[in-house]
């Protein structure tokens, strides 16, 4: 059982300690944790402890190396103490820790939490409107039912926007695929079974999508040891370092971001040169819609944020991409644009 797999019987991740240094965020960031509760002596000595052995290089079975991942506050990359690999067990028992802010990370339920907040007890996270939108019985529908809507709009349906969107990635083979806005992991699954990328994170916001993610990995002997890792994350504070991504995927997503601006800039700066990203969405309306119908196609539901194709492709250039194309098909559309 794959329960069993995940079980850390000798490492426990770091998820009982808080470290009181963190950078101090602006006034008007979103994320304004409060201050934490008095640590006690024994916490200290653990901290005191994780510092040092930071600095001991390679162990027989927990190596302490610099990760991929990267702090969200700082993006500073992180310091990881565990299993090496791309793989969940792996992750489960691994702790993270960021070597400037000394803020620690770990999995929480099957997930790594990368917020801007993991770990900080006193804090009420007050979720963005569109992320509400995804209880888990609209995450438990949505490979069943849900998205299958979607082809009324135009959506030509997964198999063929998968193959659409490694057209796109040729140039990323090879290399990490971040798949931001997973969902339930419809196309990080098939990203990772195509065996095309070094690795494939699978990234969400939503809590409830990530545990439809691990049921469905969960499933699939093939991918629960495979190079996919399920993290979760702020789209607008993506936590990698800089020019460190070779593909940022973000299928049938954008519309959802409560700021895609934020999002889309986010995204540049974590591919590298040459660095692909693709995303598909629905259109508010697009060239080929009757003007007298476009006044309807305005009043977008409540939660969702629907571009133009003009808008889209503005949005990509003001954040730095160029070579933008798109593909569409009645509200659908499904676009790419590359780091120069």
């Amino acid at each position: 059982m794959a329960t069993s797999v995940l079980s850390p019987p000798f490492f426990h991740p770091l998820h009982q300690l808080q470290f009181s240094k963190c950078p101090r965020l602006s006034s008007k960031s979103h994320f304004r944790p409060r201050l934490l509760r008095s640590i006690s002596q024994r916490t200290i000595r653990a901290i005191s402890a994780v510092a040092a052995e930071s600095e001991l290089g390679t162990q027989q079975d927990h190596a302490i190396e610099a990760d991929i991942f990267a702090c969200p506050v700082c993006y500073e990359p992180l310091i990881r103490k565990g299993p090496s690999g791309l793989n969940l067990p792996a992750i489960y028992r691994s702790g993270f820790m960021c070597k400037r802010c000394k803020k620690t990370y770990s999995s929480k339920d099957r997930y790594l939490d990368l917020t801007v907040t993991a770990g900080l007890r006193d804090y009420t996270e007050i979720q963005p409107a569109r992320t509400e939108l995804f209880s888990p019985l609209v995450s438990f529908l949505y490979e069943r039912g849900w998205r299958q809507n979607f082809r009324q709009s135009g959506f030509p349906g997964p198999d063929e926007e998968f193959k659409m969107a490694q057209e796109y990635f040729e140039s990323a083979e090879g290399g990490l695929l971040v798949d931001v806005s997973c969902g339930s992991g419809l196309f990080s699954r098939k990203f990772a079974k195509s065996g095309t990328y070094s690795g494939v994170i699978a990234l969400d916001f939503s809590e409830n999508m990530l545990r439809q993610c691990y049921d469905f990995i969960e499933k699939d002997d093939t991918l629960s040891t495979n190079n996919i890792a399920l993290v979760r994350a702020d789209v607008s504070r993506l936590p990698f370092s800089s020019g460190s991504v070779d593909a940022v995927h973000a299928g049938a997503a954008l519309h959802c971001w409560p700021s895609p601006s934020n999002a889309v800039a986010e995204i540049t700066r974590t591919l590298k040169n040459g660095g692909v990203f693709v995303g598909s969405t629905f259109l508010r309306y697009s060239s080929k819609t009757p003007w007298f119908l476009r006044p309807f196609r305005e009043r977008t539901p409540q939660g969702y944020g629907y571009l133009t194709e003009e808008e889209i492709k503005d949005l990509c250039t003001s954040c730095g991409l160029t070579n933008y194309s798109s593909k569409i098909q009645q509200a659908f559309i499904m676009f790419t644009a590359q780091k120069p």
